[in-house]
């Protein structure tokens, strides 16, 4: 898959934007502030309907806009398709392919596929839980959309769980009554989502373990990755042996039912839901140590890279040919990780990468050129005007 024809309306900086894209590597270059990140960071909105840098849709909508258009003609295999965003934020976002309006956002998920990789993956090695199972999440999403359903629906009753729970802590009486209804959505979509997440995790630990024993390069110790849930059966964090059976979503649930009748007076007298996947973790290995507290600067910056050319590798592996982006990251990295890092790019479909000087990108990704800065974006000898706010 890559992206033939991509237009911005009003999305961040750009009032307007029109770029013929080709195959291959394309690099964006331009001064920091000009918006070449904003033209990838829309690319990836198509994709997981979020972005890799804030929380909310109100930033992605230029000042003084009421909102922002995303509209991409993409190829994949023979076939031709147009996927159109109009990003609104606090009303629902509208989205068209083919010209056809889907009933639910969400519904795109899974349609374009893309790996981004950025300096703010470092949190996926040193910040938090949260961090960790947002990447799970927005991989298993993309794999298996329809996952996209039970995730909502998760969130929405945790909420709702959370809510009731803060009331029985007041007042018990009728609202610890209804808790049983609620605990038994919970524990029926957790277990779906448990299962998921393990079966994923399983998935993606062989091509994580390549991926960075290629970029931290011979004598370095394994990568591996575990799971650490709130549910004992989920798992401990303990690395996972590739292949290996995991429980399924019914063991789970059934686990997971147990749990929450355990923790239901620390829950009450707390007044939030304290056991179930939006607790849990995704625990990086470097040998027999957790990555985090332990890995170096440059060992976490190899596992960062190794995650996100995990990903990559496996969604090849599962048939598809996701597009590569790479945002403003060749600058920090040292020769032996470029190098890595280069051989992937080079063999994807496509890749679109940032860079404030073209000199920081190998020479073996300098194909076409899209020269971004005083509101327009210059591909080759092509001018494609965008004016910025």
């Amino acid at each position: 898959m890559y992206v033939r024809h991509l237009q911005l309306v009003d999305f961040r900086s750009w009032e307007k934007v029109d770029l013929v894209l080709q195959p291959g590597p394309t690099v964006f270059v331009g001064r920091n502030g000009e918006g070449k990140t904003n033209l990838v960071e829309a690319v990836g909105y198509l994709a997981t309907m979020s972005s890799h840098r804030v929380s909310a849709d109100a930033p992605l909508v230029r000042h003084g806009a009421g909102q922002a258009v995303v509209r991409a003609a993409l190829r994949r295999e023979d076939r031709e398709l147009l996927v159109e965003v109009e990003v609104n934020p606090g009303r629902a976002n509208r989205v068209r392919v083919n010209r056809a309006a889907l009933p639910r956002p969400r519904e795109l998920l899974g349609l374009v596929k893309s790996v981004l990789f950025a300096p703010e993956d470092l949190a996926l090695v040193r910040g938090d839980p949260a961090e960790r199972r947002r990447f799970l999440d927005d991989l298993l999403v993309s794999r298996t959309p329809r996952l996209a359903g039970v995730r909502s629906d998760y969130e929405r009753v945790l909420k709702q769980r959370n809510a009731l729970l803060k009331t029985a802590r007041m007042a018990r009486g009728d609202a610890l009554a209804t808790l049983d209804v609620w605990d038994a959505h919970l524990v029926e979509l957790g277990g779906q989502l448990l299962a998921a997440r393990l079966a994923l995790v399983a998935d993606l630990v062989p091509h994580v373990a390549r991926a960075y024993a290629t970029v931290a390069g011979a004598g370095g110790v394994a990568a591996g990755l575990g799971y650490s849930s709130t549910v004992p059966l989920a798992g401990d964090g303990a690395p996972l042996v590739p292949d290996a059976p995991t429980p399924r979503a019914a063991e789970l649930s059934a686990a997971l039912r147990e749990r929450i009748a355990e923790r239901r007076r620390d829950e009450v007298d707390r007044g939030m839901t304290l056991v179930g996947p939006h607790r849990d973790d995704l625990v990086l290995h470097l040998g027999a140590v957790p990555a985090k507290g332990f890995a170096s600067h440059g060992e976490s910056w190899s596992l960062a890279l190794a995650l996100k050319l995990g990903c990559f590798g496996l969604l090849r592996a599962d048939g598809e040919e996701p597009i590569l982006v790479l945002d403003d990251v060749f600058a920090t990295l040292d020769a032996g990780r470029r190098a890595a890092l280069a051989e992937v790019a080079r063999s994807a479909e496509q890749t679109l990468i940032t860079a404030a000087v073209l000199d920081d990108v190998p020479d073996e990704l300098r194909g076409a050129r899209v020269e971004v800065g005083e509101g327009t974006a210059t591909l080759a000898s092509t001018v494609e005007e965008g004016p910025g706010a």
